[in-house]
């Protein structure tokens, strides 16, 4: 029994509406099998027995399967490891990226290639003609410079004969799946007991969803379709904007209709994406350094490892509480009497503004038990008279160090004679977090002539913010 000469025949592949590399590619990788299988066909005319313990050999079809179930797994691996790296979880991520490559070392052009199929197999199921019978519709409006996160086409929600709100981003493609009936199904199995949540009208469903926070609101849009599509109702999030998104948080009220048009009215993309410092629970930085300590033998060298904590509490009203403390006070002691009525050595009071992404804290004053009671004796804030938002920290110092030379003639004298403050960068991980402040600038300002020395940030750490659900 002998095989048959000639290569043996390849499956063929419809390369209907894919990319001119992709098909290359496949050509040039059929041609190289090729040359790898005729000197195999021309010698096997004469077949060797196989040797004792070793399988028949696989046909080269079944080769070829398992190189391309390879690479597929290997694309699969590559696209979780760029959804872990979306989602700033960058050591999962480095050990996925690892995985890929070890499956396939040019998985990086497959998983491209790929992309490129899906991106116009979507393109095409979002044509105009498909929309038009969807409850969803293409925007009309000018894209917005939103330099966030990449823009894509805006849609407009419909409920009845009223526009319940306008969606952005990658959300948009999403729901441009959507069918056209939304409605809540009971689950699989549980068909006879029915939905009750079904009988209840949508304008109820809204009213209870405003009286709600953000946190149960997504976990609410995680049901089905229809409550994803209700979650995303304007006057729910508009709520959360109004809110949240006025001074010290912003200039002045009229930047809030710039803020809402740079997203075009998507409330919800505001509420995520723009930069906010969260006033419900406290900023904690967690700092170390190394000591060096006496030893009676000479040979024995002894190092302290000195922790210490930082604080930074902020309110709608435009004050802010920092407090320093040693290893002594843990921050399950410290949290439930950060109050402005709090008194101990290292607890200041200031004032706080945001300026883009950059927190402004001015005026820091410490208020131990020989300080005065009151807060009047603190210098005027530079958000009285600042509206711009300047992106550099060391202009928006500067501004703080001008009027407080300027008024120092007026301060009564019972006023302390430094203040502080500083400029930190507000980050977000993940997305719509803000959850992380960097120390980029810590200054101290004497109050006679208004001079600022930077302080050093040798040993200080980011500060990551613990969400406090009430004060004792």
């Amino acid at each position: 029994m002998s095989m048959p000469e000639g290569p043996l025949p390849l499956p063929k592949v419809v390369a209907e509406d894919e990319p001119e590399e992709l098909v290359r590619f496949r050509e040039a990788w059929r041609a190289e099998l090729k040359q790898r299988q005729t000197p195999t066909a021309s010698s096997s005319s004469h077949p060797q027995p196989n040797p004792p313990g070793k399988p028949d050999a696989h046909p080269a079809s079944s080769s070829l399967s398992s190189q391309t179930s390879t690479v597929s797994r290997a694309v699969d691996v590559y696209r979780r490891a760029v959804d872990h790296e979306a989602r700033s979880l960058l050591d999962d991520a480095l050990v996925l990226y690892r995985q890929a490559f070890r499956l396939d070392p040019h998985v990086d052009r497959a998983y491209h290639l790929e992309e490129q199929r899906l991106s116009k197999l979507a393109a095409k199921s979002t044509s105009p003609e498909r929309i038009t019978s969807n409850p969803l519709r293409t925007s009309t409006r000018a894209p917005a410079p939103d330099t966030l996160v990449q823009s894509l086409d805006a849609l407009t929600l419909h409920h009845g004969k009223r526009d319940i709100a306008t969606v952005t981003g990658s959300l948009a493609t999403i729901l441009a799946q959507f069918p056209v009936e939304l409605a809540f199904e009971p689950e699989e199995g549980r068909e006879r007991e029915g939905t009750p949540i079904s009988i209840i009208p949508d304008e109820l469903l809204l009213h209870i969803l405003r009286c709600l926070d953000t946190t149960t609101i997504e976990r609410f849009a995680r049901v089905n379709r229809k409550a994803r599509v209700l979650t995303l109702d304007a006057a729910v999030w508009r709520d959360f904007v109004q809110l949240v998104y006025k001074p010290p948080q912003i200039s002045d009220d009229p930047a809030l209709s710039l803020v809402v048009d740079q997203y075009r009215a998507d409330y919800r993309r505001v509420y995520i994406e723009h930069p906010r410092v969260r006033m419900d629970g406290i900023y904690i930085a967690v700092c170390h350094y190394v000591r060096s300590g006496l030893s009676e033998n000479v040979w024995v060298k002894v190092s302290h490892l000195i922790t210490y904590h930082r604080y930074l509490r902020f309110f709608p009203d435009g004050r802010v509480l920092s407090l320093l403390t040693n290893e002594e006070h843990q921050p399950q002691q410290v949290i439930p009497m950060l109050k402005p009525t709090l008194r101990m050595k290292g607890f200041y009071i200031g004032e706080w503004y945001l300026s883009g992404a950059t927190v402004v804290i001015s005026n820091l004053v410490e208020m131990n038990d020989k300080s005065p009671g009151s807060s009047s004796t603190l210098m005027p804030s530079a958000t009285t008279t600042t509206t711009a938002h300047p992106q550099n920290h060391s202009h928006i110092l500067s501004q703080s160090h001008a009027q407080s030379h300027t008024q120092s003639q007026s301060q009564p004298p019972t006023q302390p004679r430094y203040v502080f403050q500083m400029a930190l960068a507000l980050r977000s991980r993940p997305l719509g977090r803000w959850n992380k402040l960097e120390l980029e600038a810590y200054d101290s300002v004497e109050v006679a002539t208004g001079e600022a020395v930077p302080l050093p940030l040798r040993h200080e750490r980011a500060f990551w913010f613990s969400r406090v659900r009430s004060y004792a």
